[in-house]
Formats: structure tokens, C-alpha cells, sequence
């Protein structure tokens, strides 16, 4: 009996065991998933930028004074007012993609922290008087939200990447493969 009762608290200590390990590694898969999920929200956020609508209507409203009114925008440019509808919703999307840690801070501060930040320069006035128009103070919220943040957390004093990361170095080329 004492072998049986033996054989009995091991299979029980070996099913405990598998049971930990099978929690261990589902934790290790779902942080996993996360990332991946992390790294591809970023090469989209990227190809966002390589699209040549989105690159059209950043040229037009890089171009436009800060402070124009919607009706100043239209006038200037006819096709202005949908290109800046078109960086209002792509950075709205950025800014609750941000917002719920899909991508990283750090990586849309990166690539394309100050663009964001003198897009809603340009458009602020125009976001206000559709807001307006709309009776809805929640349009392009996060847009707004997304230009402050970055504005509030952009070091002044680590200059532009190529000076600031004059040093890097990669670790080497296949272990960033």
C-alpha cells in the first residue's frame, strides 16, 4: 500500500508541476502575442507614412500657415479641406492606438512625433470650428490629445536623431534578424 500511496503523491506533484508549467508558458505565449501584436500595429503606423494620399495631404497642410480658419483652408487649396480630413482621421487613429498601448509611446514619438505635433499646429483652428460646426467637442480628439502629449513629453534638449544618436551602434547583424 505505501508504494501505491507513493506513486499516488507523486502524480499528483507531477500534475501540479504540468499544471505550473502549462500557466508558465501560457503567460510567456500571451506576452509573446502582445508584442507581435505591438510590432505590427508599428510596421502599419510606418506604411501609413509610405502611403502616397497620406504624403500628398501632409505636404498640403505642412504647407498651410498655423491659425487658418476652415473657410481660409478651403480657399487656399481645393483639394486642403480633404487633406486635412485625411491627417485628422490617420492621426485620430494613431492617437486611440497610442492611447490603449497598442504601439508604443516611444515609437510613435520616434516616428513622427514633431509631424504630429505641427500638423495639429495648422489644423487646430479648423478641428475647433468643425467641432463647432458639428456640435461635437469629441471630433479629432484624439488627434488633439496625441499632438499634446507628444509636445509635452519632446525633450528640446536631445536635438534631432542624427545628432542625439551620433553613436549607435547595432549589436550585430544577426542577432537583429
Amino acid at each position: 500500500m505505501t508504494d501505491l500511496s507513493t506513486l499516488a503523491n507523486m502524480a499528483e506533484i507531477l500534475g501540479a508541476i504540468v499544471v505550473i508549467g502549462g500557466l508558465i508558458f501560457a503567460i510567456i505565449q500571451m506576452r509573446s502575442l502582445r508584442q507581435q501584436r505591438r510590432e505590427l500595429a508599428a510596421i502599419e503606423l510606418f506604411r501609413s507614412f509610405g502611403n502616397a494620399n497620406f504624403n500628398k495631404a501632409y505636404e498640403t497642410v505642412l504647407a498651410l500657415p498655423e491659425g487658418l480658419s476652415r473657410g481660409e483652408i478651403n480657399k487656399r487649396d481645393p483639394k486642403a479641406r480633404s487633406c486635412a480630413m485625411l491627417i485628422c482621421t490617420t492621426m485620430e487613429n494613431i492617437g486611440v492606438m497610442t492611447y490603449q498601448r497598442i504601439v508604443p509611446f516611444q515609437v510613435v514619438h520616434n516616428l513622427m512625433g514633431s509631424s504630429a505635433v505641427l500638423l495639429w499646429r495648422r489644423l487646430d483652428k479648423w478641428v475647433g470650428e468643425l467641432r463647432e460646426d458639428l456640435e461635437n467637442p469629441d471630433a479629432f480628439e484624439w488627434f488633439q490629445w496625441l499632438a499634446e502629449k507628444l509636445e509635452e513629453h519632446n525633450d528640446p534638449d536631445s536635438g534631432p536623431a542624427y545628432e542625439a544618436n551620433k553613436d549607435w551602434e547595432p549589436a550585430s547583424l544577426s542577432a537583429e534578424i
